[in-house]
């Protein structure tokens, strides 16, 4: 049980990191929830700050739940196909997302944890993160819609794991089912503007 609390709450604080926020602040004296769409997550700091500093959020937010989920592996928690490992990282990977959203660091106004939500899955299990990465991919690219790429990728993530990987850990079907039920929810605004016609493009290749 004080595996869970350690490491689940150093979870949360590494995901409480508010990358966005601060490089905004910190190199540009800009908030970016007060532009754009007044998320403070790596697509509105594209859309608000230009591609370099959205390309350090971005990998920034991705790392930070990468290693939230890996550290009690390294730390000696269990053998990487442990039950115990397994149900730690998920809890870690959790609350990195929790964390990203409700950042403790940031006035709890965070961003959707899409970034960091695939960085949680690349350290929960790799080869289901890099199939929801090349469809968020085929789809954002495709479509220039980030909001439907993630989406996408978010829909696949459950389904991959229980049809594709056929998985026996019910703890992580049921981890993919509500991270995946999360992403959809924070874009829900967005699903109303794809709807309604009404979404940002976002190109990626543009200059």
């Amino acid at each position: 049980m004080i595996d869970f609390f350690v490491f689940g709450s150093i979870a949360y604080l590494l995901g409480s990191i508010p990358t966005a926020v601060w490089v905004g602040k910190a190199k540009y004296g800009v908030d970016v929830r007060e532009h754009g769409s007044k998320n403070a997550g790596a697509t509105n700091t594209f859309r608000v700050l230009g591609k370099k500093p959205g390309i350090v959020v971005l990998s920034i937010d991705i790392l930070k739940g990468m290693v939230a989920v890996m550290l009690p592996y390294f730390a000696g928690v269990g053998a990487w196909y442990s039950e115990e490992l397994i149900n730690v990282k998920l809890v870690c990977a959790l609350l990195a997302v929790i964390g990203h959203v409700l950042p403790v660091f940031a006035g709890f106004k965070g961003g959707k944890g899409v970034a960091t939500s695939l960085g949680v899955i690349i350290g929960v299990h790799p080869a289901a993160a890099g199939i929801c990465l090349l469809l968020f991919l085929v789809v954002f690219i495709s479509s220039q819609f980030v909001s439907l790429g993630a989406i996408t990728a978010a829909l696949s993530f459950p389904l991959t794991i229980v049809f594709y990987f056929q998985t026996n850990s019910v703890w992580l079907v049921a981890f993919s089912v509500v991270l995946s039920l999360a992403v959809i929810y924070a874009h829900r605004k967005n699903i109303g503007r794809l709807l309604n016609g009404e979404e940002n493009r976002m190109n990626l290749f543009k200059k």
